[in-house]
């Protein structure tokens, strides 16, 4: 135990980066001891697991455990300085590491006292009552203990700095308000203290905002990380069960394959063996009747011969079956691997319908609220009152020709836009015989014709003549769709670069435009064509989402 008393420093049981004694102490690999809390914070808020005393980088995050032996010594410590603490407190106290020593004491320093501004010395509570009880130095300035009294004094005039200039941002002495800075504004440095005290705690709620708002940012990140791990999961999960599936149907598809196949052979193979095995005892009924016709043919009897034919054509007939009809054709296989392929397509399309309708559910998540911007609006456009619905009114309206607004085509764009993450709304185009629906970037072109590309900033699909859809992509692509949709879905990825289209009702995806470049705000875009003498006077309407 006197070994330990030896060797009971206070540096060994105080964390490096909190300075403090151990609470919960932890060893990493490389031999350094830390609070656990303390250098699981430290790992949290920087890119690297690292050593903040030897910089040893860990490439895995260690597994820590707290240090028994550690622990005990540091709460061994921790007593054995509050009892010195509490013995000493009525004794005069010796000078501690971060506290101002005497300058007079020999040998152990004591605790100063107070700072003597005149002789810059500081001194105990013993050496401070000679001095103030010398004649003349009963006037010296006396100050709480600091050190470094030299910086204190004037280095021009060699008196206490005892004022702030608030014109310069300086402490200076009396004589230099009266010489260098006669004309600045002056104030007690107690005061100038406290005022600069306020703006350090200001600023230090400033910085302590600005501490906050990253470690929320790390949280967000760490959340997304962990969203976008829950998503790949659930992907990996759901793309292992189709796959599955579809390998399960497979399998069964072959399997049912051999089998008819198989048993359609077996059938013409039993067939085969029936009639030929009626063909060998027919030949050996005829062997028979041919070896007594031989036997007759050499008689000489008359009577005897046409006795003999008479019972042999009652007791032998010849076979009367005609077997020039009768054939065996090899079994006709065709169409069973295509009838198989067709139930293997079904499944398929069964696998895919659930997987869309999972991913409808998940883009729908991320439904937001939109509505019309009027000052983007053509001049013929007429948009309801709650800018959930525009179509096409025949008359143009007298507008100012603003630059948000389309002059020439009939569009109008979204009130809200989106420079980040992901979005999703829905469109109800039911009624209508054409349409152009989408998103584009904030610099389209507005004025004269347009041209529909992504080039131009514009991700969006049409319908043409009741019937026609594409896709206008670089170059555009013509759609074919087992329905016409009734309700259109825009789903927006803006990191990822995808857009993508989904026919609601069916849970189908229309079109998906992906390898995307975003790099301003994107804007939902409307356009609900012309009306042609009321053929299509139904309006785009901007519905709101229900998940399913």
């Amino acid at each position: 135990m006197a070994a330990a008393n030896y060797l009971r420093s206070e540096d060994q049981f105080l964390c490096s980066i909190c300075l403090d004694v151990f609470t919960d102490p932890v060893t990493t690999s490389c031999g350094h001891n830390f609070c656990k809390n303390c250098i699981n914070v430290h790992w949290d808020t920087n890119d690297r697991c690292l050593c903040p005393m030897c910089k040893k980088v860990f490439n895995t995050r260690p597994e820590l455990h707290v240090n028994a032996f550690i622990s005990e010594m540091a709460a061994q410590f921790r007593q054995s300085a509050q009892q010195e603490a509490s013995s000493s407190s009525s004794e005069t106290q010796v000078s501690k590491p971060g506290e101002v020593p005497c300058d007079v004491c020999t040998g152990t320093k004591l605790k100063a006292l107070k700072s003597c501004l005149v002789c810059l010395v500081s001194y105990c509570e013993t050496h401070l009552d000679p001095h103030l009880t010398v004649s003349g130095l009963k006037r010296h300035q006396l100050i709480d203990p600091v050190e470094n009294l030299e910086g204190r004094m004037c280095t021009e005039h060699n008196k206490p700095l005892e004022l702030f200039c608030k014109t310069d941002q300086t402490c200076v002495c009396v004589l230099c308000t009266v010489l260098d800075h006669k004309t600045h504004e002056f104030v007690p440095l107690k005061e100038g203290y406290e005022g600069k005290k306020a703006e350090l705690g200001k600023t230090e709620g400033e910085t302590q905002q600005m501490i906050q708002k990253r470690r929320l940012k790390i949280q967000e990140i760490k959340r997304s990380v962990d969203l976008g791990k829950e998503d790949a999961d659930r992907e990996i999960a759901e793309g292992v069960q189709v796959f599955t599936s579809l390998k399960e149907s497979v399998e069964r598809g072959q399997a049912n394959l051999i089998h008819t196949i198989k048993e359609k052979q077996k059938t013409t193979e039993e067939q085969t063996k029936a009639f030929i095995k009626e063909l060998e005892q027919e030949i050996s009924e005829l062997m028979k009747r041919r070896t007594e016709v031989e036997q007759l043919s050499r008689s000489q009897d008359h009577l005897h011969l046409l006795q003999s034919v008479q019972s042999l054509n009652t007791h032998h007939p010849p076979p009367t079956k005609d077997w020039t009809e009768v054939s065996v054709p090899p079994p006709s296989y065709e169409g069973s691997v295509r009838r198989a392929v067709a139930q293997l397509e079904e499944t398929l399309s069964k696998q895919m319908k659930k997987l869309l309708e999972a991913e409808l559910k998940r883009v729908q998540q991320y439904a937001v609220d939109v509505t019309l911007d009027p000052d983007t609006a053509n001049p013929e456009l007429i948009l309801s009152d709650d800018g959930k619905q525009v179509n096409h009114g025949d008359v143009k309206k007298k507008l100012p020709d603003n630059p948000e607004r389309f002059s020439h085509h009939t569009w109008v764009l979204g009130k809200q836009s989106f420079s980040s993450g992901r979005f999703y709304f829905e469109v109800q185009v039911k009624g209508k015989t054409e349409w152009n629906l989408g998103v584009c970037r904030e610099s389209i072109n507005r004025k004269g014709k347009i041209t529909l590309s992504p080039e131009d900033g514009y991700w969006a699909i049409w319908l043409r003549n009741g019937n026609k859809y594409k896709a206008l992509d670089d170059p555009p692509v013509r759609l074919s769709l087992k329905s016409q949709p009734q309700k259109v879905g825009v789903f927006v990825d803006y990191e990822e670069g995808l857009v993508s289209f989904y026919d609601v009702d069916a849970a189908a995806l229309i079109y998906c435009f992906t390898g995307c470049s975003f790099t301003e705000k994107l804007f939902p875009y409307f356009g609900p064509s012309l009306n042609y003498g009321g053929k299509n006077s139904a309006p785009l309407i901007i519905s709101p989402v229900r998940v399913n």
